[in-house]
């Protein structure tokens, strides 16, 4: 375990604009203080009482962050079609606790708003926000698909064929069906269409997701392949099917 580093805040240039109040949690303990990232050093500065002390991402086991004033709100916006009176608060989220816990779950949300209004461009700047510094979010957790789906529609599908290969050698349950879902999707974006395209999507895809993937990490996967496997059962004329599957998405 590598030692902490102490340094007076006289001695330490630390970027203090967006500093949030909050807690770090390290094997040594817990200290609490106004909190920032600092991307050069990849560490945290906590200053408390005048004093600063970096922490090295590696020390820290845990941060301790109150929720954003105005996260809910934006969030339930983008839920109900209403993302564009979002993006400006979502983005102010982004910036101001990045890398402080907050910062991905409004991304998330940023990149999906901007995906709504068929802004893939926009969407992928918003994504990039989080990836540049934390490149595992590229291909596990909740903005993994949504970024995937952002390089789909821009037509990057050597980046987004290694996001696929990372996410499944990830070992992670979860990330490894979103991969498959997006595999469907692949072969629906890439196909000329017709039966044959929607039956493929199918059987190398989304029912497989639904098959094998029932454990509750991947039940947010799950959901998504019932209903875009219920999409594809509507276009081979199979009303019944895509009924049901859209019944046990609901009920997930």
């Amino acid at each position: 375990m590598n030692k902490l580093a102490f340094t007076a805040s006289a001695v330490l240039a630390v970027s203090t604009l967006w500093a949030i109040p909050g807690t770090i949690r390290t094997s040594q303990g817990a200290k609490s203080g106004d909190i920032s990232w600092q991307s050069r050093s990849k560490s945290y500065a906590l200053t408390s009482k005048n004093t600063t002390i970096e922490f090295k991402l590696e020390d820290v086991t845990d941060l301790e962050i109150e929720k954003p004033k105005d996260f809910d709100r934006a969030v339930q916006l983008v839920k109900e079609g209403k993302g564009a009176s979002a993006v400006d608060m979502l983005e102010k989220i982004v910036r101001a606790y990045k890398m402080l816990v907050w910062d991905r779950p409004a991304a998330r949300y940023l990149v999906e708003a901007h995906l709504a209004a068929g802004q893939a461009a926009d969407a992928e700047k918003a994504a990039r926000l989080i990836i540049n510094d934390d490149r595992e979010a590229a291909y596990k957790g909740e903005l993994a698909p949504l970024y995937w789906q952002v390089l789909l529609k821009l037509g990057k599908t050597t980046q987004l064929e290694n996001c696929l290969r990372l996410a499944v050698e990830s070992g992670d349950r979860a990330a490894g069906a979103e991969a498959l879902v997006m595999r469907g999707d692949m072969i629906l974006a890439a196909g000329p269409g017709g039966p044959d395209t929607y039956r493929k999507a199918l059987t190398d895809s989304y029912l497989r997701v639904v098959l094998m993937y029932t454990d509750a990490p991947c039940k947010a996967a799950r959901a998504s392949a019932m209903l875009r496997a219920a999409t594809c059962f509507d276009k081979l004329g199979m009303a019944a099917r895509a009924e049901n599957l859209r019944t046990q998405a609901n009920n997930l």
